[in-house]
């Protein structure tokens, strides 16, 4: 495992000032926004894909730094009822493949989307239990909807060799472990997790058993290393469906925090450990979205506990056991 960065918080920087930044604090690798939400201030995507030079420039300036691309971000909604917003999401998904392909980066992050409830809806719409039966019934539909659009995602990626790693994020079809691992086996195995255990603490689900699950399935393309705090004065009185304002800090429910802000070091040891039980070996690429404090410092703090926790060698033989 290495650690990286997702770099949008420095979008307000050059690439190579980002660059030369990230490198100074000891990163490793770089996800990079192509799209959706997470813009492309680092990477103009369509520029890019039809430009040979334009790729070699960009990755010179990753490589020359030692570093390492760990994936393409676009994070968007195919699956909306607006057909021109789904058409647009959509060729940011796919062209974002084109490029990773182009690029020799084999992982894309990215959402699944969110349909409406129902053939004639305007909005997407999150369903969260299943009665009145209605919703029962609408959220089936939405499952045929999300299958049909992301079994012909995943071969158009298995034909450019790309994971499709998708963040479990509420507002979203997949939001859990459970609902990850059903859209993998309706598909192929180029969808899996962007795992963010940030979108998983407030669920109150286990973090290192959900990390077990989707491992024994082969399941985690890429890892986010993000943390939650939940506050418990304000989750006792009006649970964690918080819609507060992310800005109104003092009145959420739960936060997304900096690493170890969140849960301390020795969780996410814990983490670390349990995602090499599982085979996984690739970037734990921070996320900033921590509202208490500002991008470089909570990046810096997030590096620092992170140096700790990762391993820098392969396992040796377990002569203790012979």
């Amino acid at each position: 495992m290495y650690i990286g960065v997702l770099t949008v918080p420095l979008g307000n920087e050059s690439l190579d000032d980002a660059l030369d930044y990230l490198s100074s604090i000891g990163v490793e690798g770089v996800e990079l926004g192509v799209g959706g939400w997470p813009g492309e201030d680092h990477v103009d995507r369509t520029a890019v894909l039809g430009d040979e030079d334009a790729q070699a420039d960009l990755l010179a300036a990753v490589e020359d730094r030692d570093m390492q691309i760990s994936a393409l971000a676009t994070h968007n909604n195919p699956l909306h009822p607006d057909e021109e917003t789904a058409a647009e999401a959509d060729t940011e998904l796919r062209e974002a493949i084109e490029l990773a392909d182009a690029l020799d980066v084999n992982t894309v992050t990215c959402f699944s989307g969110l349909p409406a409830g129902g053939p004639n809806d305007e909005v997407p719409n999150w369903i969260t239990a299943p009665w009145p039966t209605e919703h029962a019934d609408a959220h089936e539909y939405q499952w045929d909807v999300a299958v049909d659009y992301w079994s012909d995602l995943a071969e158009f990626a298995d034909d450019h060799g790309v994971d499709m790693a998708i963040e479990m994020h509420p507002n979203m079809l997949v939001y859990e472990p459970t609902g990850m691992l059903k859209l993998r086996e309706a598909t192929n195995e180029r969808i899996g997790a962007n795992f963010d255990p940030s979108h998983l603490y407030w669920q109150d689900i286990s973090i290192t058993d959900a990390i077990r699950f989707l491992g024994e399935h082969d399941a985690i393309h890429h890892f986010h290393a993000k943390d939650t705090k939940v506050y418990e004065s304000e989750s006792r009185v009006k649970g964690v469906l918080d819609t507060t304002s992310y800005a109104d800090t003092a009145d959420r429910s739960w936060l997304f925090r900096s690493i170890g802000y969140g849960h301390g070091e020795e969780h996410w040891k814990d983490v670390v450990s349990t995602l090499r039980m599982v085979g996984y070996e690739g970037a734990l690429s921070i996320e900033h979205e921590d509202a208490l404090t500002s991008s470089n410092e909570g990046l810096e703090k997030a590096v620092d506990v992170l140096d700790r926790a990762v391993f820098e060698t392969q396992p040796g033989d377990a002569y203790w056991a012979e």
